[in-house]
């Protein structure tokens, strides 16, 4: 009996820690759930081995994701539109360029025949005629009309055969059109064209502005459809990234988002490291709200998931060279690059000024006109030289630094810089380039401070700067935003799959609820 009811008493311990587990993990889950959108859980396929495709599979999903990109970029960047592509001192440019010529030197020489040879204008005007329809838009059916009885290839045709054709009439049409069709930006090229007599050259020019006008259209569309775009554009991503991890897991996504995954995972572990557990100075350093981790009494500590996924947007701004990019930020990764740079100068620029400022006392620090042009001529510097090392870079912004403070102290009516000042303005200002360089920790702590803000939800618009940052508050600001809201669009578009992959490491037992061995 007694060693029956202690088994009792043994079994029944055991099952309460399981039940306490149980409904640990449960809160766990709904907690990661609230923190990182799962409106679907999404099916990410498993590792699996290298598969052959076909060359139609391949092009198909290579024109998916060309889709999806330019969806994508469409509606991340406002300033987006398609330009004409000018590369003069290509290969490709200057074949181009050989054959065009070859093209308009034949066609001069038909139309110098006797009787002229029409048959490549009249191949010409039916292109152009094509152009412009695809100008008009589906409900200018009157103006559709008028082109295709100005232009009625079988009646040109039947000119050309019997000599009669007007070459000057008809492109006297054309321009006309062209002019009613085009975007305000192209009425002076237009007109020039109507000054050119040459009927070869005009043809020539007319296809060169009918591009331009394409393009232009094309634009319309583009700035058109944008509000659309960005209204569906969430669904339409996640939709289009699932269909490419459904055809080919392996080729254009690694297996199990392993990319993801990994970045995701050294984000937790820095979270979950004792410098990261909640305190009054780490969360001023990190800038987020939101706790790093939950601890429960006499548990070990739970990551938050958004505190998990801020800290891996702020380790992008940190990325090595050539370490290759999580998938999900494959689309973005230019605009990260970009970010990074711009963050790193800014860093620099702050540290500059602030070293300057405080050398030179408060003649320099107290008037912002100084301390701006300060900023402006190392900010000049800086991006001046992008592949000079940081060290020499900051030894001829020293040198210019140390010009600058002089001619403004001159122009003040105070001394310049003594030799010892000089030295020591200029040596501070070069120690900039050593990563553990005070100043530069500092200002650096303070811009991840800043930035740490923005990626969290709902924080992209703030304007919070820590001191010392005034300087390049303008730049800082708009950086801040842009990644911010870069930042909010890829959470709320793979929300459901860094909740998933988040599961799997951050909930106790893996995603299983809390699952214990009996």
């Amino acid at each position: 009996m007694p060693n029956r009811e202690k088994t009792t008493s043994s079994d029944s311990n055991a099952s309460q820690n399981t039940d306490c587990n149980t409904k640990r993990a449960r809160e766990c889950e709904d907690r990661l759930a609230e923190n990182v959108p799962n409106l679907c859980p999404p099916d990410i396929p498993l590792c699996s081995p290298p598969q052959i495709f076909s060359m139609s599979e391949l092009l198909e999903a290579a024109n998916e994701l060309s889709k999806m990109t330019i969806a994508h970029e469409i509606v991340v960047n406002h300033d987006f539109r398609l330009q004409e592509v000018n590369l003069p001192s290509s290969l490709e440019s200057r074949v181009k360029e050989a054959m065009h010529k070859a093209f308009w030197d034949s066609l001069k020489e038909e139309l110098s025949k006797t009787p002229p040879d029409y048959s490549q204008v009249i191949r010409l005007i039916q292109e152009i005629k094509e152009n412009l329809l695809t100008l008009i838009l589906p409900r200018q059916t009157r103006l559709r009309n008028q082109i295709e009885e100005a232009l009625d290839m079988e009646l040109i045709k039947q000119e050309a055969e019997h000599g009669a054709l007007d070459i000057s009439s008809l492109t006297t049409y054309i321009l006309g059109m062209m002019a009613m069709l085009c975007a305000p930006i192209r009425d002076e090229e237009i007109q020039r064209l109507r000054s050119i007599s040459d009927p070869v050259h005009l043809l020539r020019e007319i296809f060169r502005i009918l591009d331009l006008m394409k393009l232009d259209m094309v634009n319309f569309t583009i700035q058109a459809l944008r509000p659309y775009l960005q209204q569906n554009s969430v669904q339409y991503e996640r939709k289009k990234f699932q269909e490419l991890l459904n055809k080919l897991p392996s080729t254009f996504i690694e297996g199990n988002l392993a990319h993801t995954t990994e970045w995701l995972r050294t984000a937790a572990a820095k979270v979950s490291s004792s410098d990261l557990l909640p305190s009054s100075s780490n969360s001023e350093t990190s800038g987020s709200s939101v706790p790093p981790c939950e601890v429960a009494a006499g548990e070990v500590s739970i990551c938050s998931p958004t505190a998990v996924l801020n800290q891996a947007y702020m380790d992008l701004l940190h990325w090595e060279p050539g370490k290759d990019y999580p998938e999900t930020m494959l689309m973005d990764k230019e605009r990260l690059r970009t970010l990074q740079v711009q963050v790193n100068q800014l860093a620099i620029i702050a540290a500059v000024v602030l070293v300057s400022s405080s050398i030179c006392g408060n003649v320099i620090s107290s008037s912002p006109v100084c301390v701006d042009r300060l900023k402006w001529v190392t900010k000049a510097l800086i991006e001046g030289l992008p592949n000079t090392r940081l060290e020499d870079s900051l030894l001829d912004i020293s040198n210019q630094i140390h010009q600058e403070v002089n001619n403004i102290l001159c122009k003040l009516g105070y001394p310049a810089l003594s030799n010892d000042k000089a030295a020591s303005l200029k040596g501070q200002i070069g120690s900039i380039a050593d990563k553990d360089n005070a100043v530069r920790m500092v200002i650096e702590q303070r811009i991840q401070t800043f930035l740490g803000h923005c990626v969290s939800p709902g924080g992209q618009n703030t304007k919070n700067l820590p001191q010392g940052l005034a300087p390049v508050q303008e730049e800082l600001l708009e950086v801040g935003q842009r990644f911010g809201s870069l930042t909010a669009y890829n959470r709320q578009v793979f929300g459901p799959y860094y909740s998933e992959i988040l599961k799997n490491f951050l909930l106790p037992e893996g995603k299983n609820g809390g699952r214990t061995d009996s």
